[in-house]
């Protein structure tokens, strides 16, 4: 079996685990989780590896042997602590800069916002973007360069490792409980917590507001590493997890307006993906008191 289906084999296998796992607790059966949004999470979760991706590593591929093509395989030999150290910063930080710019800018907010409109975590939550916020992700293309450059080959373990993160980090079997239990573990879980996304730094990301003292909507950004939060400042651990999930306006568009706005808008004008122009609903400064209840 070749290194590059082991390596999508490895997050494949993750995500049906842990979703069996997440089935047989209850988690997809109530009325949280409509048939609308399994329609986004199915659809997100084949689209991202099976055209966005690929596609953007086809442009890439072309451009770069088009033009650059004295460049192919030129840092094939380059140590592998550094070629991982390279994804590290132009893949996994610049995704926390994506990730927290989209939080912060009004209209890429809409590209986001599909993420946090669910009402309960899991781990079908994690492909849950428009299909523009991924197709315009500097991370992906970044990534494609520096494949062509020589480091496909730690690609597919760097991407494997950063996709079993984020699955579980996503995930209600909330894997981080048994370092907060015992105080022996505390020393681990300090370090942990602080290096890479847990389920419960994360879950406080999706939290519906930081009324509650644990939740941090626009904080705890990181994908892969946590510790870009900690490093820049965003970073918020309680070693608790949320109890009410989702972003404050819980207007759910239908599947295809969340995915292919602004190719496809609401005809709702109380919606905020009726129009670009339309104002960021995830505003920090609002009284969310009256969502909580």
């Amino acid at each position: 079996m070749s290194p590059e289906i082991i390596g999508k084999l490895i997050p494949t296998v993750t995500l049906f685990f842990l979703a069996i796992i997440e089935a047989f607790g209850g988690l997809y059966f109530n009325d949280k989780r409509t048939k609308n949004d399994f329609t986004i999470e199915i659809i997100s979760l084949a689209i991202l590896p099976t055209l966005i991706q690929p596609s953007i590593f086809l442009i890439v591929f072309w451009i770069m042997a088009t033009f650059f093509s004295s460049f192919d395989n030129i840092l094939l030999d380059v140590s592998i602590w550094i070629q991982i150290i390279a994804f590290l910063i132009f893949d996994d930080m610049m995704q926390y800069w994506w990730h927290r710019f989209s939080h912060t800018n009004k209209t890429f907010w809409k590209l986001h916002r599909p993420h946090h409109v669910v009402e309960e975590m899991g781990v079908l939550v994690t492909y849950r973007n428009a299909v523009l916020y991924y197709a315009i992700m500097p991370g992906i293309w970044l990534s494609a360069i520096l494949i062509y450059l020589g480091m496909g080959q730690v690609y597919i373990v760097y991407l494997a490792v950063k996709l079993v993160v984020i699955l579980l980090a996503h995930s209600e079997t909330k894997w981080d409980k048994f370092l907060y239990k015992h105080k022996i573990m505390n020393p681990i879980a300090w370090i942990i917590e602080r290096t890479i996304s847990t389920p419960a730094t994360h879950f406080a990301h999706h939290g519906l507001t930081s009324e509650d003292e644990i939740s941090n909507p626009n904080g705890n950004y990181g994908n892969l590493l946590f510790l870009w939060d900690v490093l820049f400042g965003t970073a918020k651990i309680t070693r608790k997890y949320p109890k009410v999930f989702g972003a404050w306006n819980q207007m759910k568009e239908p599947w295809y307006v969340q995915l292919f706005f602004p190719f496809i808008k609401s005809k709702n004008p109380g919606s905020e993906l009726h129009s670009i122009k339309t104002s960021n609903d995830y505003d920090p400064t609002l009284d969310h008191k009256k969502y909580t209840k």
